[in-house]
């Protein structure tokens, strides 16, 4: 135990000594989830601004006006210049411009006015939301001066109100990310530098046995990954106002076993890579895809449904969708048994492989 103990303490402050570890493992995860979240956080948000102007100026295109800008949610202010609402629009300042023509009264009477919109190209899913919204407010308009009544409907009733943003995802899948970087990277670059400084060779020359090497190894980076993930939750609840939902206790669990998963594959990099130099590419070879596939920035569905087979079978996937599910959710066990299987059946295979690759010098 006192060799365990050492050795844990000797690797943790390796990792107190190392900036660069520091810097990729936690520094920046958290400047990539401060830079994201300020810009994306509130992705459930649609902001629109807009002006309206009137070009025929008759009691009816008032009317039109007023109902228009009555509309909070399509921030339509009233305009008079043309040329400068449409140069606005062309910076980006606006994302619509309605125009009232003129002869907009006599069309009206032989129920064939039109209102016009203009609208940014380059912002083609906040501007047709926009354009949606004035569809609205002319089909309100058509029908009261038709007397329309309509037979057909639609009720919608939420089933869940989460007021979940971008910023919900994202954390969970940054706590993900970092596990993934600190363990697979990490264990392969410093596995496969002691081996070739002569570090495991001398080790193995003691009474120390592998398992307590091992062990001491593990419990290092369970410290390091369970205070890395407490540090981003907290500032993402400080800074966003993110939660868990969920059961804490779950939350360490996936640290665990995500820390496991990931270390074991880390050791097979370090078995197969003859060289630290070597190591690097293998391990950023095998994370990078994982980093922009596995469920961490963007969601499964958004992906090609051609690719979406393998993604869900990574392990990083089940681990980001766990976390994202205990903390946005509140699920239990019991709902997560999936994941859970998968990463205990990743964790059985890389344990198993990394025991056959794994060489002291």
């Amino acid at each position: 135990m006192r060799a365990y103990w050492k050795l844990t303490q000797a690797q943790l402050i390796l990792f107190a000594r190392n900036r660069t570890v520091i810097f990729f493992s936690l520094v920046f995860p958290i400047l990539l989830m401060m830079a994201l979240g300020t810009f994306l956080g509130g992705g459930g948000d649609v902001r629109l601004k807009g002006v309206v102007i009137d070009q025929d100026g008759t009691v009816d295109s008032r009317e039109a006006v007023a109902k228009l800008t009555a509309l909070r949610s399509a921030g339509l202010t009233v305009a008079s210049d043309e040329t400068q609402a449409r140069d606005a629009l062309k910076r980006g300042d606006l994302q619509l411009v309605v125009m009232i023509p003129k002869s907009f009264e006599e069309q009206l009477r032989i129920g064939k006015a039109k209102v016009h919109v203009l609208y940014d190209e380059k912002s083609q899913t906040v501007s047709q939301i926009g354009v949606q919204l004035i569809e609205g407010v002319v089909d309100a308009l058509s029908k009261e001066r038709t007397g329309y009544a309509p037979v057909v409907g639609v009720e919608a009733s939420p089933v869940q109100s989460l007021g979940l943003k971008y910023i919900d995802f994202l954390v969970p899948g940054i706590v993900a990310m970092m596990i993934m970087s600190s363990n697979l990277n990490g264990v392969a670059g410093q596995i496969a530098s002691w081996r070739e400084r002569g570090v495991l060779r001398r080790m193995q020359s003691t009474t120390l046995r592998a398992r307590t090497f091992i062990a001491a190894q593990i419990t290092a980076r369970l410290i390091l990954n369970g205070s890395q993930a407490l540090i981003v939750l907290l500032l993402g609840a400080f800074a966003f106002g993110t939660r868990v939902s969920g059961s804490w206790a779950l939350v360490v669990m996936y640290v665990i076993l995500g820390t496991l998963v990931f270390m074991s594959i880390g050791f097979i990099i370090a078995g197969l890579a003859k060289t630290p130099e070597s190591a690097g590419p293998i391990a950023g070879f095998v994370s990078f895809p994982l980093l922009f596939l596995g469920n961490v920035f963007f969601p499964i569905s958004s992906m090609p449904e051609l690719l979406q087979p393998v993604v869900k079978a990574l392990p990083i996937t089940h681990l980001a969708h766990a976390m994202r599910e205990v903390m946005n959710v509140g699920a239990t066990l019991g709902d997560l048994w999936l994941d859970t299987v998968w990463l205990i059946g990743w964790l059985i295979v890389a344990f198993v492989i990394a025991s056959m690759t794994f060489k002291w010098e």
